[in-house]
């Protein structure tokens, strides 16, 4: 009976052991926030209608991001667009900033097909700006990596055509 009681104390230990070893592991990981990995320093919308509003009341124009984990030209953008600090600075002070992993209901922000990556602007009078293009003529608002410099010329872009049009 002794060794029965032991061998269920032994069993109970491991249990309890490699239960706890299982939460400190999930714990470790950083905690997902709405970035994503686009840039923690910006302040991130959690929807798109969230976006809107906050671009009609900032005066301040929307970026959609549309991306997937599994995509490896979003993960190669991702990683530029993270870390190049015009870019950043402007996604910060300049925009409302939003990236989603599934497509809305608008279909203004997939003129031309629902692929990603894709950037598409939304100005303050929540008109999408389907004429702020990438350099693709079959997938117009699609950036890859070495397209940064067009990127942020687009940022400025919509900057520019909100200053004009208020």
């Amino acid at each position: 009976m002794m060794l029965h009681s032991a061998l269920a104390l032994c069993l109970l230990l491991v249990t309890v052991s490699s239960n706890l070893a299982i939460a400190i592991k999930k714990e470790k990981r950083p905690p997902q926030t709405l970035s994503r990995g686009w840039g923690d320093d910006i302040t991130w919308v959690q929807t798109y209608e969230e976006g809107l509003f906050y671009a009609h009341k900032s005066k301040k124009p929307l970026m959609v991001i549309h991306h997937l984990e599994d995509c490896q030209y979003c993960q190669a953008l991702k990683q530029v667009f993270a870390q190049n600090e015009e870019i950043q600075e402007m996604a910060q002070n300049k925009f409302i900033m939003l990236n989603l992993m599934h497509e809305t209901t608008d279909k203004n922000l997939s003129p031309d097909g629902q692929y990603v990556p894709r950037i598409m602007f939304v100005d303050p009078s929540l008109t999408v700006r389907a004429d702020i293009t990438g350099r693709y003529s079959n997938r117009l608002y699609t950036y890859e990596p070495q397209d940064l410099p067009l990127l942020i010329e687009n940022m400025k872009k919509a900057l520019r055509l909100i200053q004009s049009e208020l």
